[in-house]
């Protein structure tokens, strides 16, 4: 799975906002997380369209959480900026379809694409900004197996 900068800037953005539970400028977020602010200025003003987050100028300058970080998900982020988790050459898992005997490469992709699920919609910003995982994500950080490239 590709990650693309743009996923990692507005998630490293929003965790740091999550973390500061303050409103927090563009540039404050980007330099705390040593990221171009011009480039997350169009990925916040994108976060903000999809209604993610919300700006304001003034004494209280900055962006704010329009969804509880506690209920927003690194999945919710992703799917805003980039689209759906999982995608075969622009379709979804389900609207796939294959001749004998490669079928079940359909069943393939929806199982990664629940795979994608449980773990990108089984974390909130609130408990990555805590550094808090479910039990069931610990389990697969904890495996050595896990930190090696295969």
């Amino acid at each position: 799975m590709y990650i693309s900068a743009r996923t990692d800037y507005a998630l490293r953005a929003l965790v740091t906002l999550a973390a500061n539970a303050r409103p927090m400028t563009a540039e404050e977020l980007a330099t705390s997380q040593d990221l171009p602010v011009n480039y997350l200025e169009a990925i916040l003003l994108d976060l903000r369209r999809s209604g993610i987050v919300a700006s304001r100028r003034g004494p209280d300058a900055g962006y704010r959480f329009l969804r509880d970080p506690e209920e927003l998900t690194p999945a919710d982020v992703m799917r805003a900026l980039e689209g759906p988790l999982a995608e075969v050459q622009g379709l979804r898992p389900e609207a796939t379809s294959y001749r004998q005997p490669a079928g079940s490469l359909q069943e393939l992709w929806v199982a990664l694409r629940a795979s994608l699920r449980s773990v990108l919609e089984g974390v909130s910003i609130a408990q990555l900004a805590r550094g808090q995982f479910p039990r069931k994500l610990s389990k697969l950080i904890a495996d050595p197996d896990a930190w090696v490239p295969h």
